[in-house]
């Protein structure tokens, strides 16, 4: 065994333990305790590629499979006891994880750009943070955001935001909307489908009645998806897009998937140049320069960013926005 791989391994699932489970998931944070500290669970993730041995992805595909156990023993035991049928969806499946709530922390920069709006969302999975106007949103203090749309019934996400956070008071007019994605996530086959709802955390069952509101949304409505590669395929879907409109392309908790730091400094050079605003909304290790320009923010949150510019700490899962700076200048 590499112990150098090993010692990596385990230590990524205890950074998710402490930065992302911690007060999110109780099961989570066990299970991931419980995989760092067991040589024989490293051990079968050894035998898997590096971009497969996530905590997600791993926690994902054995309740998909098996349902969701009630603690860590159960866990192994199920684990050890299925580990080719395991091994076997974490191949083929990624954690494409699309969470609608991420539009609560997406609305208060949308809402104050030139509007319209043309969207581009690069690692779209299913394009359901493509309708951002389709939804609402409950930011606290009475301000209740509904969509623009004659939607019934539509998801009110909450956000906790700080005293500086501009509020919205109504959605952004999107005129055109597309994303872009590895492997597109077609929600109208049930097997796809039951993998977005594996892939969220088992206490939050809030956040899965939302997700499939928004599914059902996204099923009617059947947003754009290309399939594509970012850092090939980015530039011409974005000559698509009307030139009436503010172009925004936005991503969250993609750019994890680029390993290489040099590789995310080209990417965050070169959609500049495509669109008049890029969001990004990543964990502030993908890029450096960037959140070397904010204070420390809250342990386990994103930093979002416009055209490079932190303006927030952010929830992964769109549940707050510490606002921290206005937006460049140059984008109103």
């Amino acid at each position: 065994m590499d112990q150098r791989e090993y010692a990596r391994t385990s230590a990524a699932f205890l950074r998710f333990a402490d930065e992302e489970a911690r007060d999110r998931s109780a099961l989570y944070d066990e299970l991931a305790r419980g995989t760092a500290s067991d040589p024989l669970v490293i051990a079968f993730l050894l035998t898997l590629p590096k971009e497969k041995r996530q905590p997600n992805l791993l926690f994902a595909a054995t309740r998909l499979l098996f349902g969701t156990p009630s603690g860590w023993c159960q866990f192994r035991h199920v684990l050890r006891e299925n580990e080719d049928a395991i091994r076997a969806i974490m191949l083929i499946r990624s954690t494409q994880t699309n969470e609608p709530a991420r539009c609560a922390t997406l609305l208060p920069v949308l809402a104050r750009l030139p509007q319209p709006l043309a969207l581009i969302e690069v690692g779209a999975s299913a394009g359901l943070c493509l309708m951002a106007d389709r939804y609402g949103y409950d930011y606290g203090r009475g301000s209740l955001v509904r969509p623009s749309v004659d939607q019934l019934d539509p998801p009110v996400f909450s956000c906790v935001v700080n005293a500086t956070t501009p509020v919205p008071t109504a959605p952004p007019r999107v005129t055109w909307r597309a994303g872009l994605d590895l492997d597109p996530v077609d929600i109208s086959d049930p097997n796809q489908a039951a993998w977005l709802e594996a892939l969220v955390w088992p206490e939050q069952s809030d956040r899965l009645a939302k997700l499939r509101i928004a599914m059902r949304i996204a099923a009617e409505k059947k947003p754009r998806i290309v399939k594509g590669d970012l850092r090939t395929d980015l530039a011409r879907l974005a000559t698509e897009a009307p030139k009436d409109a503010t172009l925004v392309i936005f991503h969250a908790a993609v750019l994890a998937y680029i390993r290489s730091l040099p590789e995310r400094e080209e990417f965050a050079r070169s959609v500049k140049t495509l669109c008049d605003s890029w969001i990004s909304n990543e964990s502030p290790r993908i890029f450096p320069k960037i959140a070397a320009r904010a204070a420390e923010g809250p342990k386990g949150c994103f930093l979002m960013a416009v055209n490079g510019v932190p303006v927030g700490w952010t929830d992964p899962h769109g549940a707050s926005l510490d606002w921290i700076s206005e937006l460049p200048e140059s984008e109103g």
